[in-house]
């Protein structure tokens, strides 16, 4: 069955900045094909590094890598936020998912979150005096 991801107006789905760490193959409906890094990711879209921008409103299939497995689905390409000289940043919406990547994504997502919500405060734990 085929997952539908919708944006709830009135919460922003939390994010996880990835700085480029995570190659994306995108695959537009005409056949082209890009390599792009991921900047952030949420269950509902994301953002991508990109040589060249593509067209506001395309269709594409977006795939990357997870610890929890490969994603592949669906996306719709969002107007970019910056150009730089050789490169650009676009996010995109998710359109499509299968159940089974749907799942994979939420896993990495909350592992991601869990980490970066943990880290930082397991540095600041320190015994109370007298321990």
């Amino acid at each position: 069955m085929t997952h539908f991801p919708l944006s709830n107006v009135n919460r922003r789905s939390p994010r996880v900045r990835l700085n480029g760490t995570v190659s994306a193959a995108v695959m537009a409906e005409g056949g082209q094909r890009a390599r792009a890094k991921l900047q952030s990711i949420s269950i509902t879209g994301g953002l991508l590094q990109l040589q060249h921008e593509l067209s506001t409103g395309d269709f594409v299939e977006i795939a990357f890598h997870t610890r929890s497995g490969p994603i592949c689905g669906m996306a719709e390409m969002l107007h970019p936020t910056r150009k730089f000289q050789s490169a650009c940043l676009q996010p995109f919406r998710f359109i499509a998912l299968c159940d089974e990547d749907h799942r994979k994504l939420r896993m990495a997502l909350d592992s991601a979150l869990d980490r970066s919500f943990l880290d930082p405060v397991s540095d600041q734990l320190k015994a109370p005096p007298g321990f």
